[in-house]
């Protein structure tokens, strides 16, 4: 599994705490690409080398028919865009960049990335780790707060991830397109209209790989903070599936930054009323004492996101973390819906997926 972070790493490689609770020294929009390998009780971590030499570069160029000048530099990132693209391409799975929360390390971020991928079998997921600093369930306001700062400093090298997404996915979108066009004209050379049909037929053989986001809790605060340049790469066509899973942002005009976001399909927000984790941070000083957007259902008018009221769902209970775990392992409903999530579909026009309710405007589960 790959992860893409701003935490400061130790050194290039050794076991999972190469990873610090810091930024990256040389600054908060600085990523590296690390490869964590191995069991749970074991975990290795492999920083990718930077740089490509020229050669790779001509290589994957003419392996997925890019359209890139090789003399240019290219780094690692290119060549795991091409390897998690062809995966997916060829077991018909979809990618999901995963923005963690709150009191997370990056063994609790892999961990839940691997639930996920077992929990969601058509998924593919590309953790984006900040440095939160992790230990335990409730560790108290320092933390907390110290987390919400690094949170909002890692704003921009989240933009930068969505950027890197952007530009590799059309890139290798647009090399597969014209490989099946060279083979939709070499079989009707003499005639357009059949090598187009022909290419219809290509595209609709071949699986089509969504790109959706999932950010939980405090990972939707790094997310509304890279919505507020003008020019944020949110603000573009990047995921087909927005998906922002009990937020820890305020309810109060969640608007003027929630409608800022672009996504094909929808961008989707879980509510649960009864979230422990999102009742304790509205204890907390100051802006938190606010009602948080992941459990209160007043205020809801988004026009261009779905709001989704998860509470009475069986096994949520007081749940903070239930897109994976119990909630959805005991609760076929709740998994079908977040596969339908992570995977690109839209489940509000299924209508045995979920039912509207106008008078808060949210869909519930049936």
């Amino acid at each position: 599994m790959y992860l893409v972070t701003n935490r400061n790493l130790k050194r290039e490689q050794g076991g999972i705490e190469i990873f610090e609770s810091q930024l990256n020294r040389k600054g908060a929009n600085e990523l590296r690409l690390v490869e964590v390998t191995g069991p749970m009780n074991n975990l290795r971590a492999k920083a990718l080398t930077d740089k490509l030499s020229t050669s790779r570069v001509q290589q994957l160029q003419a392996q997925f028919n890019l359209d890139i000048d090789p003399s240019q530099p290219y780094y690692a990132s290119l060549e795991v865009a091409c390897e998690l693209f062809q995966r997916a391409r060829k077991e018909c799975k979809h990618l999901l960049l995963y923005v963690h929360g709150y009191n997370n390390n990056v063994k609790d971020v892999v961990q839940t990335a691997r639930e996920l991928e077992k929990t969601y079998p058509d998924v593919i997921v590309l953790p984006f780790t900040w440095p939160a600093k992790g230990g335990g369930a409730v560790s108290g306001t320092a933390n907390y707060i110290d987390d919400k700062r690094d949170a909002r400093t890692s704003e921009g090298a989240l933009d930068r991830v969505f950027e890197i997404f952007r530009e590799f996915h059309a890139l290798l979108v647009e090399g597969q397109s014209a490989e099946l066009w060279v083979r939709a004209k070499r079989k009707h050379p003499q005639n357009h209209e059949r090598a187009r049909e022909e290419f219809v037929r290509l595209q609709n053989r071949i699986c089509q790989v969504s790109v959706n986001l999932l950010a939980h809790s405090m990972g939707c605060y790094v997310l509304k903070h890279a919505t507020v340049p003008t020019n944020a790469r949110i603000r573009k066509l990047v995921f087909d599936n927005v998906v922002l899973v009990a937020p820890d942002t305020n309810n109060h005009d969640h608007s003027s930054w929630l409608s800022a976001i672009e996504s094909r399909n929808g961008t989707y927000v879980t509510i649960n009323e009864d979230d422990f984790a999102l009742q304790w941070s509205r204890r907390k000083p100051g802006e938190e004492q606010r009602a948080r957007l992941g459990h209160y259902l007043k205020g809801l008018n988004t026009p261009s996101a779905t709001y989704v009221d998860v509470t009475s769902a069986s096994y949520v209970r007081d749940s903070h973390s239930y897109f994976h775990g119990q909630p959805v392992l005991k609760n076929s409903k709740l998994r079908r819906l977040f596969s339908d999530l992570f995977t690109g579909e839209s489940p509000q026009l299924k209508s045995t997926r979920l039912r509207y309710y106008p008078e808060v405007n949210a869909y519930r589960l049936p």
